[in-house]
C-alpha cells in the first residue's frame, strides 16, 4: 500500500507534480528495449502501475507501463528514494535525472540512498563519474544504486518529475528552491570576470559550430577565457560559472548546469549553433532559474547537415556570421562599443569547412532551407541593383 506526502497528482498534460507517495515492497523494472519509449518504472507490491514514477517528455510520457516481473528479483532493503531514469547524455542527465531530486529538501524522514534504471538496457551499466559527482553536490554522503535487473525494494519514496523537457523545463517551485538551497553550497567562485563556454572540442558526432575557433580568437582580444567544460571537473565548471561576470555560451547543456547556479546580476549570452527548439528550453530554462534574460544571437549564416541525417539536429553545424555576433555582443556591452567584426569569406571560410572536417556534398550537406534564403535574397539585391540603375527585368 502507499501513503501520501501530498496531495498534488501527476498531471495528465506533461508530469508536473510537486506530491510524494511512498511504496511498500515496490517494484523496479528497468528498461528491456533500447528505444526513446520504454516500458519501465515502479510498481505497487500488486504490480499496479505508479504513475507517479513516470518519466515526461512534453506532453507524454516516454517511460511506460511494464509487466509485473514473473519472480520477484533480488531485494533491496531499506528506504530508498526513486530517481528515475539514468541518463549517460550530459544535457538529458541535468535536466531529466535530477527531475525528482527536489524531494531531498522535503522528506520528512531520511533516505539510504537514490535508485535509478539505466536509459539503455545494459547489465553492465555504471554510474559515471559526471553523474557521481552531480549528485555529490546535492547529497553529499548519499549512495546511488543503479537497478539493472527487476527489483525489490522494501519502501521506496517517489517523488513527482519536477524538472525535464516541454513546458516543465522552467521547473517546479520546489525544484527551483531545492536546487537554490542545496545544490553546490560549498563550491566558492573562483574564476575570470568573463568566460566563453565553447564546444569548439568537441568533435564532428557531437555537432557544433563553423567559424567557432575564428569566433574564441576574437573573444581572447576581448578579455574572455576560452573555457571547454568537458576538459574540467564538475567542481570547476561550478566555480567558473558562479565567478563570472559575463557569460558567452555557444547553445549546449553547459547552460543547464550553468543555470542552476546562475544569478541575475550575470549576464549571459547564447549563440545559437542550429534551427531548433532546444534552443529555446535553454533560454526559458535560464530566465527561470537565473531570474534574467539571455541574449540570445542568431548569426547563421547556414547550416550543415550530416549526410545520413539531413535535417536540424543535435549533430549538424551552424556556420556562423562573425558581423553579426559583433554588432550584437557590443550593442549589449559584452565587447568593446567600437569592435568592428567582420563576416569570414572566401578562401578563409573554405579553410573553416575544411579544418572542421565537413566535406561538402560527401560526409555533410548544407541545409536546403539555408540555401533557398540565400538564393532569395540575391535575385532580392540583383533587381535592386538592376532597378537602381533604371533597368528593367
Amino acid at each position: 500500500m502507499s501513503t501520501s506526502d501530498a496531495t498534488q497528482q501527476p498531471s495528465p498534460s506533461g508530469g508536473w507534480s510537486e506530491a510524494m507517495v511512498t511504496l511498500a515492497q515496490a517494484h523496479v523494472v528497468p528498461p528491456t528495449i533500447n528505444a526513446l519509449v520504454q516500458p519501465s518504472g515502479v510498481l505497487y507490491a500488486d504490480g499496479t502501475y505508479c504513475q507517479q514514477g513516470a518519466l515526461w517528455r512534453r506532453y507524454r510520457p516516454i517511460s511506460t507501463e511494464p509487466a509485473k516481473p514473473e519472480t520477484a528479483g533480488p531485494v533491496l532493503n531499506g528506504r530508498w528514494l526513486w530517481g528515475g531514469v539514468l541518463w549517460a547524455h550530459f544535457g538529458h542527465f541535468l535536466v531529466e535525472s535530477t527531475a525528482r531530486l527536489w524531494a531531498l529538501a522535503e522528506l520528512h524522514r531520511p533516505v539510504d540512498g537514490i535508485v535509478f534504471v539505466p536509459k539503455r538496457p545494459d547489465s553492465d551499466a555504471g554510474i559515471r563519474g559526471f553523474q557521481q559527482d552531480f549528485i555529490h553536490q546535492i547529497a553529499p554522503d548519499l549512495p546511488i544504486k543503479l537497478v539493472t535487473e527487476p527489483t525489490q525494494i522494501s519502501e521506496l519514496v517517489v517523488p513527482g518529475q519536477g524538472f525535464g523537457l516541454g513546458e516543465i523545463v522552467t521547473g517546479t517551485a520546489k525544484f527551483r528552491n531545492a536546487i537554490h538551497s542545496k545544490f553546490a553550497r560549498d563550491i566558492k567562485p573562483e574564476g575570470p570576470d568573463r568566460i566563453y563556454l565553447s564546444r569548439s572540442k568537441l568533435g564532428l558526432g557531437k555537432g557544433g559550430l563553423i567559424g567557432e575557433e575564428e569566433l574564441e580568437d576574437r573573444l581572447t582580444r576581448e578579455g574572455y577565457e576560452i573555457f571547454h567544460p568537458q576538459d574540467h571537473s564538475l567542481d570547476v565548471q561550478l566555480a567558473r560559472y558562479k565567478a563570472a561576470r559575463q557569460v558567452v555560451a555557444a547553445d549546449g547543456s553547459a547552460l543547464h548546469l550553468y543555470a542552476m547556479v546562475g544569478r541575475p546580476d550575470q549576464k549571459v549570452a547564447m549563440i545559437l549553433r542550429r534551427q531548433s527548439g532546444a534552443n529555446v528550453q535553454l533560454v526559458r530554462n535560464v530566465q527561470a532559474f537565473c531570474k534574467c534574460d539571455p541574449l540570445v544571437i542568431n548569426a547563421l549564416r547556414t547550416e550543415w547537415l550530416p549526410m545520413a541525417k539531413q535535417r536540424s539536429s543535435r549533430m549538424s553545424f551552424g556556420e556562423l556570421d562573425h558581423k553579426i555576433i559583433g554588432a550584437a555582443l557590443a550593442e549589449a556591452g559584452f565587447i568593446s562599443r567600437d569592435a568592428d567584426w567582420q563576416a569570414v569569406t572566401g578562401r578563409k571560410r573554405r579553410m573553416m569547412l575544411n579544418q572542421k572536417g565537413i566535406r561538402v556534398d560527401d560526409n555533410f550537406v548544407e541545409s536546403p532551407e539555408f540555401k533557398q534564403k540565400r538564393i532569395r535574397a540575391n535575385r532580392k539585391r540583383r533587381r535592386a541593383e538592376r532597378a537602381a540603375r533604371g533597368e528593367t527585368s
